[in-house]
């Protein structure tokens, strides 16, 4: 009879080879092959959007219970209580704050689907409790919050999952296999794109008293004091400083991830040159970027990272990639991908997705967690890398120069750029340390 290690060992070493599509790990997961013998309780901070979302791919395995739910807004966070009891027939626990969550010691794994400049503190402080932390991209708000996290995982020793789920795509794995094929030839150029209205804010409101329910203070945490506004909250607070980075930390990390992995990738650029502002439409309320370019310079190739709110872009896609070669292009996004041809110098391919990115990454995770395997299928040190890449374009564009980033001693050598390398915390928020 085949046992459930025995089954992990064959699954890895099929998929290890190219034979097993991550989502084969997935259905037999859920027929029940595997994790028959232990159950595992997760709990949620911020219960909103995608930390929901999220969590409802969780849901779908029935070993995995959520005890407990945490945010700062009391309407969001009954409604997803009483949601969630009427699906598990049992209702969560529910916390304003995530540090008395944090105390239970029957939560296994803590997911984090709060805005970016809460990720930081919330995944340091899961991890020093002992947990495991699936936490939403991008992994930080800032460079040193990013090398901060990457420490916390190390020395606590947990397993940890970014939320960049197209590292479990079939399709981008076959991408990546054919790039590596070598038929695109020498790849000189990468092109990323994404090209979304929301990132316009065109219709500001006054400030306003803060909505009944919400701990606006806390919801603010370690980001400067601010007054409140329906603007810069729900949702549209990716598009101001103190808690996002705009389009290209919101999808340039997911788009940058797939370029980076084609590319073999994994340290800093050689230089990274940006220019953008508010061209699209001026009177735009966001303090992010609504037009931008940032160029990453490598050796013997670039890769560029350009975004508009005008929803279309080349090929018809308003957000993908092109890897540009000398036998052809290669052409991507979550729709598909394609190869045009130089000059019948290779043979043209399409292929399509299978769309279970996000269930087969939180199966991934799940199955590391069982086996305390740290190499999940988007690691915090993979994270980190595209986290900084976004970072890294912005801090150019805002400084307006071209600049090269030391990444052992964490400096510029820029003073204005030096001085958004990490952020100054709000008291009595203490930016982490570990060791």
């Amino acid at each position: 009879m085949t046992t459930r290690r025995d089954f992990i060992k064959s699954m890895s070493l099929l998929t290890a080879a190219g034979l097993a599509a991550p989502s084969v790990l997935a259905e037999e997961y859920k027929r029940g092959m595997m994790g028959a013998n232990d159950r595992i309780n997760v709990a949620l901070i911020g219960c909103r959007g995608m930390g929901w979302s999220n969590l409802n791919d969780f849901l779908i395995h029935p070993d995995v219970d959520c005890i407990a739910l945490c945010d700062i807004d009391r309407g969001i966070l009954e409604g997803r209580a009483s949601e969630l009891e009427k699906r598990r027939n049992r209702k969560p626990e529910i916390y304003n704050d995530y540090r008395k969550l944090l105390e239970r010691k029957d939560v296994d794994a803590v997911i984090i689907g709060t805005p970016d400049h809460w990720h930081c503190l919330q995944m340091v402080d899961a991890c020093a409790a002992g947990k495991d932390v699936y936490v939403e991209k991008p992994l930080a708000n800032s460079i040193a919050e990013c090398d901060v996290m990457v420490a916390a995982a190390r020395r606590y020793e947990r397993v940890v999952q970014v939320g960049q789920q197209q590292r479990s795509g079939n399709h981008w794995h076959e991408m990546k296999k054919y790039i590596d094929s070598g038929k695109l030839g020498h790849i000189a150029k990468v092109n990323v794109w994404g090209n979304f209205a929301y990132a316009a804010i065109l219709n500001p409101v006054p400030d306003s008293p803060v909505p009944a329910g919400v701990d606006f203070d806390l919801w603010l945490g370690p980001a400067p004091q601010r007054t409140f506004n329906e603007r810069r909250f729900h949702g549209s607070w990716r598009m101001f400083w103190d808690y996002g980075g705009g389009l290209l930390t919101d999808w340039g990390v997911h788009l940058l991830d797939m370029a980076l992995w084609g590319m073999n990738v994994t340290g800093m650029p050689k230089r990274v040159m940006a220019t953008g502002g508010n061209f699209t439409y001026p009177q735009n309320y966001a303090e992010t970027f609504d037009t931008l370019t940032v160029l990453y310079e490598f050796d013997d190739f670039t890769i560029q990272w350009s975004n508009v709110v005008v929803e279309s872009g080349p090929y018809g896609r308003n957000y993908g990639l092109e890897f540009v070669g000398t036998n052809g292009t290669l052409v991507a996004n979550r729709e598909s991908w394609e190869v045009y041809p130089v000059q019948n110098r290779t043979e043209p391919v399409k292929s399509m997705p299978n769309y279970q990115d996000h269930k087969d990454h939180v199966t991934n995770f799940l199955e590391s967690m069982k086996t305390r395997n740290k190499n999940t299928a988007c690691t915090v040190e993979n994270g980190s890398l595209c986290a900084k890449y976004a970072h890294l374009g912005n801090i150019s564009a805002r400084v307006k120069e071209a600049l090269v980033f030391d990444d052992e001693k964490k400096t510029f050598r820029h003073k204005a750029a030096d001085e958004l390398i990490k952020p100054d915390y709000r008291k009595p928020w203490k930016f982490p340390r570990v060791g």
